[in-house]
């Protein structure tokens, strides 16, 4: 077999053209046989119908090829800092497993206990809230006998931050050294979680900035002062590279001001770490942190120090993604984002717990529980999949780093325009910030409402038999690292959900199912699915005839029914039902699937339950129908 038989063999750029072209036509004619058109009909390239947009606008192609490599990005440690800020990362650790301690209240001493519990168990990086059960003068007992040279510290302590960060520079002095010394790298950086710039955003609790610049203008070698915390903006409602991009503008400005007060550019680099979110979006996962570092190295060129570009980063699992209906699946979405987070070369990662989105009366787990799943999931992902031992992983994926530079020019065109406008405290005083994150949320909300954005649990597979939660709780914004700001993605179904809920008995439509059950099974399924996600029942009777309605219309008190079947089975039976549902005194008949299959000659349902409509738009309609004229009993 010669080279040129060899398909691992390196190909030509018109040989790998042509491999291309060879793919697009047999692409081409597979959607055109399944539109029963012509090749030469189809609207466009086979490579555009099956094009996917992501909410953030990233165009996702249906294939990559060589054609798509791009250079090598460097070694991790190195710049551009694509494949990692470490470039000593011990592999038999891999990433910090960051567990977050004091949102449960308790006293110092149980704080302590908990931490030194959990350290035990495999949690390698602490992150610390210091308000409550623990103040500022307690944070010397609450890390009594860790070993603050080998486990980074993130504080958190909103407006007592600086008398936070202080009494913490105290316990680091005379805490204890470990054994044996571990050398000093970024995965040992301790932070003391000075975020004041996207809190102002947010509108959480912070701390003056210039007292926080001077402080960060003394901080000691080790230490980073200032942790941009990019889920100020995703809490509520940034897509991706507006997330990037704001957060390293309001580095920059850190920059700036520490630069003011004296410290060289690259001490100013050397102050600022990142908070990231992650969803379950895996591969988005992986290329936003890839993109972050990207931006953030080429911030540090631009200043003329590139090598001090390297960013130090804290993944957390997004508030927003977390559900309040059927929890456990969070675990799920947690897994994915923690997988996504740690593949993308994350310093360190924080799981939140499951039942987050919970205010914490409304958990069904324990603390310990919710503790113990989130930092295990960590756990088995790093030490049962080993995704901990290779570096960069996904780096030379044609697909990984193509949507790395997608995703890193998009963050650096918000961050220019941030600067066109003045740098990040004009661009926030102006409004445009605020703007353009809003016009993020309602376009996300707005594929979450006609389902383009499923959510397991909510929008699909709802679970009616879950305990009723009190109204008001899906737009709660009491939970332990919300933001005021926070726009959960669920928040308006199950807002339905908790209305629903509330009333005497459950609002529930009748199914009119015309045909055989292997004819309407797929649309009353449907219809039921759609319902239920807005707390609404459907009662299913199996196969009907027209004359039955009546009796089934009094049996279940119905105001709203829906006819499901087939176009053919509508064309033949559907007249008939409808009139006989309108006689039974149902005042709303609708149509599952779209009116097209209705026959064009007969009286119209009142509307249709299909594919792509606005369902929180419609289940709200439906919720008001059936609540103001009365609750039905299911």
């Amino acid at each position: 077999m010669t080279a040129s038989d060899d398909p691992a063999a390196p190909r030509g750029a018109d040989a790998l053209r042509q491999a291309y072209d060879e793919w697009s036509e047999a692409a081409a004619g597979v959607l055109a046989k399944a539109r029963k058109v012509s090749a030469d009909e189809l609207p466009d390239t086979a490579e555009a119908l099956l094009s996917t947009t992501t909410g953030d606008g990233t165009v996702v192609r249906p294939l990559y090829t060589r054609k798509d490599e791009v250079a090598e990005s460097g070694l991790p440690g190195q710049f551009p800092f694509v494949r990692g800020a470490d470039p000593v990362r011990d592999v038999n650790v891999g990433w910090r497993v960051t567990e977050r301690f004091g949102d449960e209240g308790g006293s110092a001493e149980e704080v302590n206990e908990q931490i030194l519990d959990a350290a035990g168990n495999g949690t390698s990086g602490l992150w610390l809230k210091v308000d409550g059960g623990i103040g500022a003068d307690g944070i010397a007992t609450a890390l009594r006998g860790v070993y603050l040279d080998l486990m980074p510290v993130t504080l958190d302590a909103g407006a007592e931050g600086i008398e936070a960060a202080r009494a913490y520079l105290e316990a680091r002095v005379a805490a204890p050294v470990a054994p044996q010394a571990a050398p000093s790298t970024i995965a040992n950086v301790q932070s003391l979680g000075l975020s004041p710039y996207t809190a102002q955003f947010s509108e959480r609790a912070t701390v003056d900035v210039d007292a926080a610049t001077a402080l960060a203008a003394d901080a000691p070698e080790g230490v980073r002062a200032f942790r941009v915390d990019g889920t100020d903006f995703s809490q509520a409602g940034a897509n991706n590279p507006q997330e990037l991009g704001l957060s390293v503008a309001a580095a920059v400005a850190h920059v700036r001001d520490l630069v003011a007060a004296g410290r060289s550019r690259a001490e100013a680099l050397g102050q600022i770490s990142f908070g990231v979110s992650v969803d379950d979006d895996q591969f988005a996962g992986i290329a936003k942190l890839r993109a972050l570092r990207t931006v953030w190295a080429r911030v540090a060129d631009v200043l003329g120090e590139p090598d001090a570009g390297a960013a130090v980063t804290h993944a957390v699992t997004d508030l927003a993604m977390l559900t309040q209906r059927d929890p456990w699946v969070n675990m799920l979405r947690s897994t994915v984002a923690a997988f996504g987070a740690g593949v993308g070369g994350a310093d360190q990662v924080t799981v939140l717990g499951y039942d987050a989105a919970l205010p914490a009366g409304e958990r069904s787990s324990s603390a310990s529980f919710s503790h113990r799943i989130a930092r295990n999931t960590q756990l088995l992902l790093l030490e049962e999949s080993n995704l901990g031992r290779v570096l960069d992983p996904a780096g030379g994926s044609w697909y990984v780093e193509s949507l790395t530079a997608d995703l890193a020019a998009s963050a650096w065109d918000v961050f220019t325009e941030v600067e066109r406008r003045g740098g990040y405290q004009t661009a926030l005083s102006d409004g445009w910030i605020g703007e353009q994150i809003a016009e993020s949320l309602a376009a996300r909300d707005l594929r979450v409402a006609h389902r383009a954005a499923p959510l397991t649990g909510v929008s699909e597979f709802p679970n009616l038999d879950e305990a009723a939660r009190p109204a008001g709780t899906a737009q709660t914004v009491d939970l332990a690292t919300a933001t005021p700001k926070l726009a959960r993605v669920a928040r308006q179904f199950e807002a339905l959900r908790d209305r629903a809920d509330a009333e005497r008995t459950r609002p529930s439509v009748l199914l009119l199912p015309l045909g055989s059950v292997a004819e309407h099974n797929g649309r009353t399924t449907f219809v039921a699915n759609l319902l239920a996600a807005g707390g609404i029942s459907a009662v299913n009777p199996g196969p009907i005839e027209p004359d039955q309605i009546a009796g089934l219309a009094a049996e279940n008190a119905a105001t709203v029914a829906v006819l499901c079947g087939t176009a053919k089975r509508y064309a033949s039976d559907g007249p008939a039902a409808l009139a006989a549902a309108r006689a039974a005194g149902i005042d709303r008949v609708l149509l599952a699937g779209p009116d097209r299959e209705w026959p064009e000659a007969a009286d119209r349902c009142d509307g249709s339950l299909r594919v792509g409509i606005d369902a929180v738009a419609t289940l709200t309609e439906l919720l008001d129908h059936l609540t103001d004229g009365g609750s039905v009993s299911a």
